[in-house]
């Protein structure tokens, strides 16, 4: 790895570094909601919008950010994103009442909505040697996959060592030192021609694209709890109309935010759609687990958390032992392929999962099997679009494609959640552990039909890259549109 990274690994551990704690923030405070709600009298539905308020912001503000990384620069809006990231973790964990903590969680959203892209693009430009590159991006999928599989049992270990602000005041040190070191890690940003700012950060595109993406992520997610009522409805009515008058703009704009020719090429394309059945897939599987594990097995919220820890170990031993090769020997759309492969097989054994489970040949083996897909896929879901376009493009490409996951991650919940419902309802009810074990299996069962789509969309990117790169990204000022390394 010294030789691949020449001397650049303390900037990869301070951005994989803040990519776990980013995601960490997506699971760690399920775990810890008991103890918020007693401590400041948070209703369910307050406790639901503490994790909605995150997610919301997160998915709503990246496609803005994305453009602003690569106008603006990356090293400054990786470092504001951390400032505003900690600022709203202490904020967090200072919270004396409800709203409070929910405005806070908010702004941790928006801080992890700039982070994202400008992280992504750094690592882009950071690591152009190809071993390189790929020991970035495996770590980096790695430490994405960890941080959404090892939030539970942070979380559990935290609340029951320390108390529950700590689950949000542990980033502040972590976001300082980030802070400290990024100024001298990170390569400096040329100043930006100040008059052209405004007309390249395209603001009518943003404002129409991130108040629809709000809207969207809100509908979607509070759809996920359950919770759709004529209210949501209209939400998603005038998300819808705001997502118009954004594809409306963005035609007639010289220099749009998201420029609509990307979509014509395969990689970015499928790497887009890769990452919408990605979050799809991956997500409700951590989140059904943790109830399969809590109402049908009676574990505890921590030994729950536990019992995903295999899933995060393993993980990290294939994005450092079997990611790089592969993306060396195969490339990225065949890891992404074979990714889906592991999800989708894995997925499917989480399917058979019984009421009485032995841990070590029931669970264990599914475990396996789904971690050693987790950083396959994320990384072919990502690498594909970043390589795929110019330095100057790679922020707002990576913010579309996280943006992707984002919804995705929202749908699949809502989707599975409600087949989970109504098979358990018809089969015997909640009150029955073997009628809600049929739910879960039913749920893990849809997460590894969407993997296999994921499987789909993978070969088609393998088939067309065997083609010749004869790709146009079409309309004014054309150039070819760069393919993924094979």
């Amino acid at each position: 790895m010294a030789s691949a990274l020449k001397g650049k690994r303390a900037a990869l551990l301070l951005l994989t570094s803040v990519e776990l704690v980013v995601f960490l923030d997506v699971s760690i405070v399920n775990v810890a909601l008991p103890a918020m709600g007693a401590a400041l009298g948070l209703t369910v539905v307050g406790l639901a919008w503490v994790g909605t308020a995150y997610q919301v912001t997160f998915g709503g503000f990246q496609l803005g950010a994305g453009r602003a990384t690569d106008v603006l620069g990356r090293r400054r809006l990786f470092r504001a994103g951390l400032a505003v990231f900690t600022l709203g973790s202490l904020f967090a964990g200072l919270a004396a009442e409800p709203w409070m903590l929910i405005t806070a969680r908010a702004l941790q959203g928006v801080g992890a909505a700039i982070l994202v892209p400008a992280e992504l693009s750094l690592l882009t430009v950071m690591f152009t040697e190809p071993a390189a590159h790929r020991r970035a991006f495996g770590w980096w999928s790695a430490m994405g996959a960890v941080g959404a599989a090892g939030g539970v049992v942070l979380g559990g270990l935290i609340v029951e060592l320390l108390s529950w602000p700590w689950i949000f005041l542990i980033n502040v040190p972590i976001g300082l030192a980030g802070l400290l070191l990024s100024g001298r890690l990170l390569p400096p940003d040329a100043a930006p021609p100040a008059a052209r700012v405004r007309e390249r950060l395209d603001l009518p595109g943003i404002t129409t694209g991130t108040a629809s993406l709000l809207l969207l992520v809100y509908v979607v997610t509070v759809a996920a709890e359950g919770e759709v009522d004529a209210y949501t409805g209209l939400l998603a009515l005038a998300g819808l109309a705001l997502g118009a008058a954004f594809v409306v703009v963005e035609l007639h704009s010289a220099d749009p935010l998201l420029p609509f020719r990307f979509f014509r090429n395969a990689d970015i394309t499928g790497a887009t759609l890769a990452s919408l059945i990605v979050g799809a897939a991956h997500v409700p599987a951590f989140v059904f687990l943790a109830l399969y594990f809590q109402e049908v097995q009676e574990y505890s919220a921590l030994e729950s958390g536990l019992a995903v820890l295999p899933v995060a170990i393993v993980n990290l031993v294939v994005s450092r032992t079997v990611v790089p090769p592969l993306l060396a020997n195969w490339g990225p759309r065949v890891v992404l392929a074979l990714g889906m492969a592991f999800l989708a097989a894995g997925l499917a054994l989480m399917s058979r999962l019984p009421v009485g489970l032995d841990f070590v040949t029931d669970y264990l083996p599914a475990a396996i099997v789904f971690a050693a897909g987790l950083p396959a896929v994320f990384v072919g879901s990502t690498v594909p679009a970043v390589k795929a376009v110019a330095e100057h493009e790679t922020g707002v490409i990576s913010a579309v494609v996280n943006t992707a996951q984002r919804i995705g991650a929202g749908l699949g919940v809502a989707v599975l959640a409600a087949l989970a419902g109504a098979r358990t309802e018809s089969v015997g009810g909640p009150e029955d552990t073997a009628a809600l074990n049929e739910g879960y299996q039913l749920t893990f069962l849809g997460a590894a039909l969407l993997a296999t789509v994921g499987v789909a969309i993978g070969l088609w990117l393998v088939r067309r890259g065997r083609r010749p790169h004869t790709e146009r990204a079409g309309g004014a000022g054309d150039r070819p549109m760069k393919p993924a390394d094979a």
